[in-house]
Formats: C-alpha cells, sequence, structure tokens
C-alpha cells in the first residue's frame, strides 16, 4: 500500500493544477533559503571585527572573510530545513493538492474543505517540533555517530507521516476517526513519512516533496478507507 500510494502520488506532480503547486512550491523553498543565507551573511559582517593583529605578521582581514565563507552552510541548511519547510508547505498546499487527487482518482469519495486556520496552526506546531529534532539530531550527531540518522528520518518520518495523512484524513473523518485511523495505520503512516523524509535529503529533487506528499498521503488514505463511518458531514 505504501509503494502503491508513492507511485500514483507521483504520477500526479506532472497534472498541471498539481504541477503549480509544485512550482509555487520551488519559488517559496528558494525565497526562504536565500533569506536565511542572507540573514546568516549580514549577522556575521555585523558581528564579526573586519580585522585582527597578529605580531610580526600584522593585520588580518576576517569579517568579509567570514561572511562571505558562510555561505558553504546553504548546502546544511537546505538539507536540514527541508523536512521544516515541508511541514510548513503541508498547510498552505496539501488541500489544493488533495482536491486535485480526489477529483482525478475518487471522483465519488471527495472530502469537506478543511479550515485553512486550523491547518496553518498544527502545521506550525509540526514544524516547531521538526526544527527541535534537527536541532537535537545535529548537536547530538558527534555523540550517536551513525545511530543519528536513524533518528533524524525516524522522528522526522513519524511526524511528516503523522502531519500529512492527519491532513488527508480529516477532509473525510472527524478528527477523532482520524486519529483513530492513524493509530490502526501507524506502521503505514510511519514508512511512508520515513520515505518522504530521505527523499527530502536528496537535493534538487527535495523541492518536490512537499507537494509529493501530500498527493501520496491522500492516496494512502483512499487506499486505507473501507467504509464511511464517521465521516465528517
Amino acid at each position: 500500500m505504501i509503494a502503491q500510494a508513492l507511485i500514483r502520488g507521483w504520477g500526479d506532480l506532472l497534472r498541471p493544477r498539481v504541477f503549480r503547486v509544485v512550482l509555487l512550491g520551488v519559488l517559496l523553498t528558494l525565497v526562504l533559503l536565500v533569506v536565511l543565507q542572507t540573514g546568516v551573511f549580514w549577522v556575521i559582517r555585523w558581528v564579526a571585527p573586519d580585522h585582527f593583529s597578529l605580531p610580526w605578521i600584522g593585520q588580518i582581514p576576517v569579517g568579509a572573510a567570514l561572511s562571505w565563507g558562510s555561505l558553504l552552510l546553504l548546502p546544511v541548511m537546505a538539507f536540514f530545513l527541508m523536512a521544516p519547510v515541508a511541514a510548513a508547505f503541508s498547510g498552505l498546499f496539501a488541500e489544493q493538492v488533495a482536491v486535485v487527487v480526489e477529483e482525478t482518482h475518487y471522483p465519488d469519495a471527495k472530502g469537506l474543505p478543511l479550515d485553512f486556520w486550523d491547518g496553518l496552526l498544527e502545521a506550525a506546531a509540526v514544524t516547531g517540533l521538526v526544527l527541535l529534532i534537527a536541532l537535537v539530531t545535529l548537536i547530538a550527531t558527534p555523540f550517536l555517530g551513525p545511530l543519528a540518522p536513524v533518528l533524524f528520518y525516524g522522528a522526522n518520518g513519524w511526524l511528516l507521516g503523522r502531519e500529512f495523512f492527519a491532513m488527508a484524513a480529516r477532509r473525510h473523518l472527524t478528527p477523532e476517526a482520524a486519529g483513530a485511523l492513524r493509530q490502526r495505520l501507524s506502521a503505514q503512516t510511519l514508512g511512508l513519512g520515513v520515505l518522504i523524509a530521505l527523499l527530502l535529503s536528496v537535493p534538487v529533487l527535495n523541492i518536490l516533496i512537499p507537494t509529493l506528499a501530500a498527493a501520496s498521503f491522500t492516496h494512502l488514505y483512499h487506499l486505507s478507507q473501507r467504509g464511511g463511518r464517521d465521516r465528517r458531514g
């Protein structure tokens, strides 16, 4: 079921209405990373001294070297921030992607729209947790060694699976029923979430993954659903 949902999600990426969401996600991702990198650049320029002096050597310029050297942080920030960006984008784009997926594949089982602010607040909370996981993993990496990726991908997979599946299920079910279904499908949501977290680590490809996640978890919900009990009305 996990593979089927992911494959169907990939197929939906080329649909015009979904591809527009992909392009918007690419634009927002690039803007976010550029803004963060620019902030780091100017903070270093502001804090670091322009130069310092060494005996017998004289003045050594450091401010410009450190600020331009901060550009090397960009791929590191991209790696650790892609998961929280995905969580944030889920609150913005999951609804649009779910509508297209259901109209195309499940026209007789279309859900009801979610409240935008509820989804956004939930996504913001998950984004904060994913950022915390990224920070903890970064700090703990020297101590955990080869176990650090297990923590990073396992925790992010659980959080992303929980968030995306909840958004897909709550279009059809009451919050209580959506939570119960997620519990019953914990292995599937975790498995698909870990795959999404792994794909977020692939450079360039990772900018497509938030939209892929929204489509794939919509498919996972419909593939798993049996009957219409506790549906939203």
